[in-house]
Order: structure tokens, then C-alpha cells, then sequence
């Protein structure tokens, strides 16, 4: 930029040389010298002060044009930034000239409150097997380098069942961080996760009786694969890409976190949440269960940090499972339709269902309790649904044609009215799966 505000400056003063050339020889000459010269002469101030104001012309005018072009530029970028933004959400298929986009999996998982068993054997000499625990293959504690805590080594193949997970509540949430020394080879299930309705189908290294539910996570092949066994019903197996434990890409320690919320199974490895099944507990029994292994290679896999807890029941779910949500979560003010402020978990929860199930229909009812009139009741409960319409749609963006609204007032009572907390239950607002 200096170079080339000098050779401008140069040039618009040769131009002035040139008209000053007619008028007198010295003038030129001084000119010509505070052109080529101007930092080693401090003499002719008239001259120094024209070419100051030159310069400060000619440098304004470019920072004022860099100014522009910098904002230019910003506002392109945040323009590429924002349509790289709505590729992610609508390009399937990037082309050649783009970089391509990576789509993850939303990390939705919310630990349990109420813990009822952690362990991380950190009690345990190196070498101890832990008490807690049974099993029908063999292992220690040991250390592994570069890791602050000790792991539970397995092995050899077969079933590790931790003896305070048993009875398995129908809300709660498990996870453990897990690891492999070595690729085991494509080969056998791998690493699973048992839940069992059957005490004695906990110590089989492959499952096939009725009333089991599996997970196999294999790092070697980087998949988890989904193996349920109901009772009744049609059995499911599928098999799902994990590059998040991979061996042969250096991933050999993960985190897994498994939510369980009545019949529906969430797993995520790490952050990336590989498995969302609302049907994988079928059985109406308490479950059991165990960690195995089940690897061809000769490798071990080490477990530690495990928790688990409570978790609270997944009243979303129902509305896809049961076809019916009833809350009463959503408050409004008093004799009216609008919505109050806390009202936004519950709706917030909806819309997510919605949003997950898109082809799923419903109808929202409103209900209320008996004081006042039937009639303003019955009107009252029908604003409150669309109300409840309107906000779906306008702040969740579900569409309006998916939704249709009713109202019952106070003719379908859940008890008798006769006390706050009755009244209470009565105020409330019904979803139902068309």
C-alpha cells in the first residue's frame, strides 16, 4: 500500500511539475526535489503542507475503500457461514466444489438424580477381582498408563454381572467408560449389554431364549448391532455403524451412557447417539443384567467408572407407545387462555416428539375443573387447546395441519372437585395420536 501511495503521489506531482514548468524554473526544481526527496528536506513548507494533504487525501480515500472492502468481506463470510449453516440442514448430498457436511445425532441424554451404585475400584489392589461382581470367565484390576483410574480387565469370554444392577427400575440411567489393548478381529458378537427377563440366561455368552434384549458394541468392525427376543412378537436385529469406538482408527476408549424410560432403550457412545428403539423392553417383567465378552481376537477390554441411577419416566414416549399424553404441566392464567411462562418444559417436549415423529397426527383437548359456568367452562377449554395449537406452531414450528383442537370443560372430570388439589388435576390438557 505505501509503495503504491508513493508512486501515485510521484505521478500526480510530475503533473504538477509539468503545469509549474511554465511559470518558473525553481519552483520546478523544488517540487520535483520535496517529490523525490521530501523525508531528508525540511526547507519550503508550502510545498510540504501540498504534498501533506495529498498524501492524507489519497491515504483516506484508501483506508475509507480498505474500511468498505473489509466490512464487504465480513458480511460475505457471515453470509457463507449462514448458508453452510442451512446446508447441513438441507444438502444431502454436497457437491464436488464444497466441503462436506457432517450431521451428528442430537446429545440429549440426561442423567439420572438418584444414584444407586457407582464404582471405579479404586478400593481394589491391582490384580483383585471385585467381590461385587460374578462371573463365569475370568479378570482383575489393573492400571493402564496415562489413566487416573483403575479398570476392571476382562479377560476372557463370557458374562460380568455387577450384583447391585439387578431388578432394573422402569426409568433409569447407566454408564461406564470402556475400553480394548488390541483389535479383536471382525469376529463374534464383541462387548454387550444383556438385559433379561430370565436369572439364568445371564451367565450365556450368546443369547437366543425369549425375553432377552442385547447390545453388542464391537470395535473392531466399529458397529453396534441391536438383538431383541420377545416373548410374543416379531424379533429385531439391526446393525448400526459406530465409528466412535474404532480400533483401527486409534478410538479404543469410549464413553457409553444407556437411558432406559419404560419400554424405550437410548444408547450414545460418547456424545453420538447410536440407538433410540421405544420398543426394546417388551416383557411387563423386571429385568436383569450383565456385561460380556465375546471377542475372536486375543485382546482384553477394561471397564470402570460405572453409575447408576434413577431416571424420571419418559412422558414424551407415551404419546407414540400409549397414543395418549395427558399433563398438567401447561398452566394458564386464570379464566383465560394465555399461557404461562413455565408452561414452556412440557411444550418444549411435545414439539421435540413431533419433530422426531413428523408423520404422527394429534388432537389437543382442554379440559377444566367445575368452578364456574358449564358453558364459559366448555369455552375456556376449547380457547386453551387452540392456544396450546398456536404455540406448537408458532414458536416450534409444527405445522398447523398436523394438529387439531377440542375442548370438554369440566364434563370429564378425573375425581370430585372437591379440593385445590383435585381442581388441580382437572385443569389440564390431552394429547391423543390421530
Amino acid at each position: 500500500m505505501k509503495k503504491f501511495l508513493t508512486v501515485l503521489v510521484f505521478m500526480l506531482f510530475i503533473q504538477i511539475s509539468y503545469t509549474q514548468e511554465t511559470v518558473g524554473g525553481r519552483v520546478i526544481n523544488n517540487a520535483k526535489n520535496k517529490t523525490y526527496g521530501r523525508g531528508e528536506q525540511k526547507s519550503d513548507e508550502t510545498v510540504d503542507k501540498a504534498l501533506n494533504k495529498v498524501e492524507e487525501g489519497i491515504t483516506g480515500l484508501f483506508k475509507k475503500k480498505d474500511k468498505k472492502k473489509k466490512k464487504e468481506e465480513a458480511e460475505q463470510q457471515q453470509s457463507n457461514e449462514h448458508m453452510s449453516e442451512e446446508s447441513q440442514e438441507t444438502q444431502s448430498q454436497p457437491s464436488s466444489s464444497k466441503k462436506p457436511v457432517k450431521s451428528n445425532s442430537k446429545f440429549d441424554f440426561v442423567a439420572g438424580e438418584k444414584e444407586l451404585y457407582f464404582d471405579n475400584f479404586d478400593r481394589l489392589a491391582v490384580g483383585d477381582f471385585p467381590a461385587e461382581f460374578n462371573t463365569n470367565a475370568s479378570g482383575e484390576i489393573v492400571n493402564i498408563d496415562g489413566q487416573s483410574v483403575k479398570w476392571l480387565s476382562m479377560t476372557k469370554n463370557g458374562a460380568f454381572i455387577p450384583d447391585n444392577i439387578k431388578k432394573l427400575p422402569e426409568n433409569f440411567t447407566l454408564e461406564f467408560e470402556v475400553g480394548i489393548n488390541a483389535d479383536p478381529t471382525n469376529n463374534y458378537p464383541g462387548f454387550g449389554l444383556n438385559f433379561t427377563t430370565e436369572q439364568d440366561n445371564l451367565m450365556l455368552e450368546r443369547f437366543f431364549s425369549k425375553g432377552i434384549s442385547v447390545i453388542y458394541l464391537h470395535p473392531g468392525a466399529a458397529t453396534c448391532s441391536v438383538q431383541i427376543t420377545p416373548s410374543n412378537g416379531s424379533e429385531v436385529n439391526n446393525e448400526i455403524p459406530m465409528p466412535q469406538w474404532n480400533v483401527s482408527t486409534n478410538d479404543n476408549f469410549v464413553k457409553v451412557s444407556i437411558w432406559r424410560q419404560k419400554g424405550r432403550i437410548r444408547v450414545y457412545v460418547n456424545e453420538d447417539k447410536l440407538v433410540d428403539i421405544p420398543r426394546f423392553f417388551t416383557e411387563n417383567k423386571a429385568y436383569d443384567f450383565a456385561f460380556f465378552r465375546s471377542f475372536f481376537g486375543d485382546c482384553e477390554v477394561y471397564l470402570t467408572n460405572i453409575r447408576y441411577a434413577v431416571a424420571g419416566a419418559d412422558t414424551r414416549n407415551k404419546l407414540i407407545t400409549e397414543g395418549r399424553f395427558v399433563t398438567n404441566g401447561i398452566l394458564f392464567d386464570v379464566n383465560s387462555d394465555n399461557i404461562k411462562p413455565e408452561s414452556g418444559t412440557v411444550l418444549k417436549e411435545m414439539a421435540t416428539t413431533l419433530q422426531e415423529n413428523p408423520t404422527v397426527r394429534i388432537k389437543i383437548i382442554g379440559h377444566t375443573d367445575s368452578d364456574g359456568a358449564d358453558a364459559a367452562n366448555l369455552t375456556l377449554s376449547q380457547k386453551r387447546a387452540a392456544a396450546v395449537k398456536t404455540a406448537l406452531s408458532s414458536f416450534y414450528g409444527i405445522d398447523a395441519n398436523r394438529m387439531e383442537t377440542d375442548g370438554k370443560g369440566e364434563s370429564q372430570p378425573l375425581n370430585k372437585n372437591a379440593t385445590s388439589a383435585e381442581k388441580a388435576q382437572n385443569r389440564r390438557v390431552e394429547f391423543i395420536k390421530l
